[in-house]
């Protein structure tokens, strides 16, 4: 069967992150999403850890919460000198049980606190955390988060690497796994064709327990049981891994070059010819993630290597409805029409994968023509860049302003 799975959010207890991001915010947004396993994020936090440990049940190798399965998981930040530059990574780390969690957290208090954010920082290079962080279990798997991402993703273009191996070094045999990130989707990474044999997997680093965030990029499995050993087996290998759900790579805050501060972006051929220099002001451009697939990539566009796992690109339904009607993400107008589809389809992935057309429009017809368009790859996205998402682009005579007053009215 089908197993939804987002294995990269946090915890209340991280900076910037919602206070209802608890366990029964957490399961009833999953639910509504349809996931059916989710991360816990933060296990290094002392006090999310006790609140885990009291409230999540083990049982068949897996952790659950209100009829929701729960993996062990943590973001590290390192931050660190290599070869006379800064480096800033930051890993995902999952864990079997708590037994491990434990263990984990003794070695990482000898390095640092870890009771001031859910996502600490250490001084120690990937390597070394890598090579005593496996030596405890073999069943911890570390993965390089949000890969591309400029400041903290492993090929990050202000303090990245350029491959696996130089931010690794001899400890690379445990790296199985790159996380893709909002700003990049796999057909980008498959472009290196360093990269073939590593997993990409995708998650939504959520930092609300909302539907329009968590599970807005997902890994789906064929599993028959859920179990740790079976999701670590996929991650591992790509076994049983059907695809990843990924939002349009134009939609993320990274995907091209640009400077917010003067509202300036371009694509990396354009930046390029400006020396990557900001035409308002004469800063330095933040560079964005496709311009440093280019710099790396050693194969053309469209390239798709054997053993690859496909992928579906969707954007939020709560994200389209906004875009559609140009209100507020968490008004109650986008919110109530939201649950209508909800209630009628059962979970928000049925809506955006699934339900026919015909179905859908019975809710909300300019709704479901944005669905489908995005479902075929027609949708257009205005892409972000430094630190700015992208922006659906709506075309007027596919949602009128007298269409979406109709069919706004409809339910209301």
């Amino acid at each position: 069967m089908k197993i939804f799975a987002d294995l990269h959010i946090h915890s209340k207890y991280s900076r910037a992150t919602s206070r209802e991001m608890d366990l029964e915010h957490l399961s009833e947004g999953a639910k509504t999403k349809g996931l059916n396993v989710l991360g816990t994020g933060d296990f290094t936090h002392p006090l999310w850890l006790k609140e885990l440990k009291s409230k999540l049940t083990f049982e068949d190798d897996v952790y659950e919460y209100n009829g929701v399965k729960f993996i062990p998981t943590t973001e590290i930040s390192l931050m660190y000198n290599q070869d006379k530059k800064m480096r800033k990574i930051h890993h995902l780390i999952l864990a079997p049980d708590f037994e491990v969690v434990d263990q984990i957290n003794d070695w990482l208090k000898t390095k640092g606190r870890l009771d001031y954010d859910g996502r600490p920082i250490f001084g120690m290079t990937s390597p070394e955390l890598v090579e005593n962080i496996m030596s405890i279990s073999k069943d911890i798997e570390i993965i390089p988060a949000h890969a591309w991402t400029p400041w903290f993703g492993i090929f990050g273009s202000m303090s990245g690497f350029d491959s696996v191996e130089e931010c690794f070094l001899d400890q690379s045999k445990h790296i199985h796994a790159l996380e893709t990130g909002l700003s990049s989707d796999p057909a980008m990474n498959w472009r290196l064709s360093s990269l073939d044999k590593y997993t990409l997997i995708s998650n939504s680093d959520s930092h609300s327990p909302w539907p329009w965030r968590i599970g807005r990029e997902a890994n789906v499995f064929d599993l028959k049981k859920i179990t740790y050993k079976k999701i670590l087996r996929s991650v591992r290998t790509k076994k049983n891994l059907l695809y990843t759900i990924e939002v349009d790579p134009a939609y993320g805050k990274y995907h091209v070059d640009g400077h917010r501060a003067c509202k300036v972006s371009m694509k990396p051929k354009e930046a390029m010819k400006n020396k990557n220099i900001c035409p308002v002001c004469g800063r330095p451009l933040t560079i964005g993630v496709l311009h440093r697939v280019e710099e790396l990539a050693d194969r053309p566009e469209g390239f798709v290597p054997k053993g690859a796992v496909p992928f579906k690109s969707l954007i939020p339904l709560s994200e389209i409805i906004s875009s559609i009607y140009g209100l507020g993400l968490y008004t109650q107008t986008v919110k109530k029409r939201y649950y209508q589809f909800i209630e009628k389809f059962g979970t928000e992935f049925s809506v955006l994968l699934d339900v026919e057309k015909e179905r859908l429009a019975k809710v909300d017809d300019a709704v479901a023509d944005v669905i489908i368009s995005i479902r075929e790859g027609k949708a257009k996205i205005k892409p972000g860049y430094d630190g700015v998402y992208g922006k659906l682009i709506l075309e007027k005579k596919r949602v009128s302003k007298k269409r979406k007053e109709s069919s706004l009215n409809k339910f209301l």
